[in-house]
Formats: C-alpha cells, structure tokens, sequence
C-alpha cells in the first residue's frame, strides 16, 4: 500500500491533482480544501496518502494533514459512505469544523456535501457521535478541543441548550453557535446564567 507521497506538483484539477514522483505521475484525488493549498505547479509537495484498491480501480486520495486523513477514514466507516461522498464532505466542512458539525447534530452543514442527502447526514451524526471527540484534530478552533454532544436537560445542559438556541434564532450557524457556546464553557469554571452565556458566546462569534 501507498502512504505517502513526496514529489513535484505536475497540475491541479477539480478533484485531484498529478503528482510527479521521479518521474512518475501520480493521479491523487482530494478535497477542494487540500486542492486550494496546492498551487504551486513545479514545486515540492508531500501528501499523507490513502490507497483502494477495487477490481476495476486503484484509486490514491490525499491529504496535506493527518486530522484530514483521520475524518476520511472515519467517515467511509459509515455505511453509504464512499470514498467520493468522504472527499465532498471534507469539502463542505473541512477538519476544524466537521468535528463541531457532529458533536452539534448539524445535519444541515453535512448535507451541504455533494451527494449527501438527509437520511445519510442522519446516519453520519449517528455513528460518528461517539467517535467525533475522539479525534486528534490538528487546528482546533480557538484551541479548544472537539467536547462531547451538549446535553438536554436541566442544568448546565440545559442552559448550554438553550443559549446555541437563542443564538440560532438570532440568524447563526448551528455549528457556529455550538462551537461558541462550548468556547465559553472551556474558558470559565463557574456556571453561567442564560444570559451571560448569550454575551459571552456573541463575544466569541465577533471575533
């Protein structure tokens, strides 16, 4: 198996790149995210490499960091998930954002992949919920590391709810609002009323 690749960048294409390694070129597919850092044709570049293998394919997939590689993998663990679907979803939310997208339940930032329609964004949520956090991402927003799901119910959970819905309702991402409301709770120790949870997070997604 193939699992890196080190050469020059020969020419980028919609969804992959030609890689020439002494002399050999290599046709990687990847993301839009990892295709947009690679525009220097002629110069040195490294890709983390993913090799399938199937009896009328053998298809290499790249990605410029190891978290990329991490949610690929990940994802095509999800039945209905193909190694296409994986590369638009990584698309639709690169590696510092899928990680909040799942942990929020946020269906509608999946489903923004090409291809992915509700039933899989929902089957996607489901089983990668318990193994989103898990992940070493590379770039954590803000540097906080991916929490687990907020909870329902009374308490913080409930106050935690409440605010990624208030905020929500003010015209923010789920996923935006999701990642702002578990800043704060990362930054103070203390429990916060309803409302200082509200300004603080709008003071998190002004930045």
């Amino acid at each position: 198996m193939i699992s890196k690749l080190s050469g020059i960048l020969d020419s980028v294409h919609d969804n992959f790149l030609i890689l020439d390694v002494q002399g050999v070129g290599y046709q990687v597919y990847a993301s839009s995210a990892t295709l947009a850092q690679c525009h220097g044709v002629g110069e040195p570049l490294s890709l983390l490499i993913d090799t399938q293998i199937r009896e009328d394919a053998f298809n290499l997939y790249g990605f410029l960091s190891a978290a990329e590689q991490q949610w690929f993998r990940l994802l095509i663990s999800v039945q209905g998930v193909g190694a296409k679907a994986a590369m638009n979803i990584l698309t639709a939310c690169p590696p510092d954002q899928i990680g909040f997208a799942i942990a929020a339940g946020d269906k509608p930032a999946i489903q923004r992949a090409e291809g992915v329609g509700p039933k899989l964004a929902a089957r996607i949520l489901t089983e990668l919920k318990d193994k989103a956090g898990k992940i070493d991402l590379e770039a954590k927003p803000k540097g906080v590391a991916i929490p687990n799901a907020i909870n329902d119910g009374a308490g913080a959970g409930g106050v935690d709810q409440d605010a990624v819905s208030a905020l929500i309702n003010l015209g923010y991402q789920r996923t935006d609002a999701y990642a702002a409301v578990m800043n704060v709770k990362q930054s103070n120790d203390n429990e916060l009323e309803l409302s200082e949870m509200i300004r603080l997070a709008l003071q998190e997604l002004a930045l």
